[in-house]
């Protein structure tokens, strides 16, 4: 007798589906740009500690709001801290709140779409309900309403973040779960008398997770715009450890007498933004079973 470990077609393709998805994506310009652009960030938050750089809170009396020159790069700020130290280190502040939003919202949301989608009737109602509700609200005003509870701190902020995000992957993995779960191979798996949670994890989460993948990348990029959004309004990442949206926020002052100090950081706010949905839409394009 065929046992189930040999009866989903979807599950013994995964090599072949990996291989597909690899060559789309090297076709794919605007999607190698982004990955490009995203790693280019990474490396440099990640390497920020050994780097050879200025101390980014280190200030400077004689050096107050510097033009760009061969001692400070990109010129220093207001307290005479260079811009260059700082931008590198708040790229790990708004790269972690990007991936850790996002880490929150996947990690709760998609739980409870599999559960909805999956069981369906009254539970179904009731999460979808209070998922609506929650969709109801603008995302951003809700991170803020949630970061002004909890406090002004980066943690703080990437928690509010997450838990503003979460509905969108609750509706997500819901949709995706009313598709797959009939499914002829999740039939299989009930008919062999496998419960509940071994056929969710093994064979109904594996074939929805593409999309979830996707809108986790696109909503890293919205992530770390909420991020630089809330540490502009001072609930975010708090002086003096830098920040791009505490940088903007000291820059507004500025504009006229030393106009580098909002540029760089809101290049930077741009390229990373661009970067994670370049790649989200390479993903999308290379994830898609119905492209060839």
């Amino acid at each position: 007798m065929t046992t189930i470990d040999q009866a989903p077609p979807v599950v013994a393709a995964v090599k072949r589906e990996k291989s597909r998805a690899w060559r789309k994506m090297k076709k794919n310009r605007s999607a190698l740009v982004g990955t490009v652009i995203v790693l280019f960030f990474a490396i440099l938050a990640v390497s920020a500690p050994i780097l050879p750089i200025i101390d980014p809170v280190a200030t400077s009396w004689t050096a107050i709001r510097k033009a760009p020159s061969a001692m400070y790069w990109l010129g220093t700020d207001d307290l005479g801290r260079d811009i260059l130290s700082r931008m590198i280190w708040g790229a790990q502040a708004s790269l972690m709140a990007g991936v850790f939003s996002v880490a929150i919202a996947v990690g709760i949301g998609v739980p409870f779409g599999l559960i909805s989608g999956y069981f369906g009737g009254w539970v179904d109602m009731v999460i979808s309900r209070i998922t609506e509700a929650l969709l109801a609200m603008p995302f951003l005003i809700m991170a803020i309403a949630l970061a002004a509870f909890l406090g002004p701190s980066l943690l703080n902020a990437m928690i509010a973040i997450g838990l503003s995000a979460m509905p969108i992957f609750v509706r997500l993995t819901r949709g995706q779960v009313l598709a797959v779960k009939t499914e002829d191979y999740v039939e299989g798996a009930r008919a062999v008398g496998l419960n509940h949670f071994e056929i969710m994890i093994r064979y109904i989460l594996p074939n929805v997770f593409a999309p979830i993948i996707v809108q986790a990348t696109l909503t890293i990029a919205t992530a770390i715009i909420a991020e630089a959004s809330l540490s502009f309004l001072g609930l975010g990442q708090q002086p003096p450890a830098p920040s791009w949206g505490s940088m903007l926020n000291v820059a507004k002052n500025f504009l006229n007498q030393a106009p580098w100090m909002a540029m760089w950081p809101g290049a930077a706010i741009f390229l990373v933004v661009i970067g994670f949905n370049l790649l989200g839409d390479g993903l999308r394009d290379a994830l898609d079973p119905r492209e060839a």
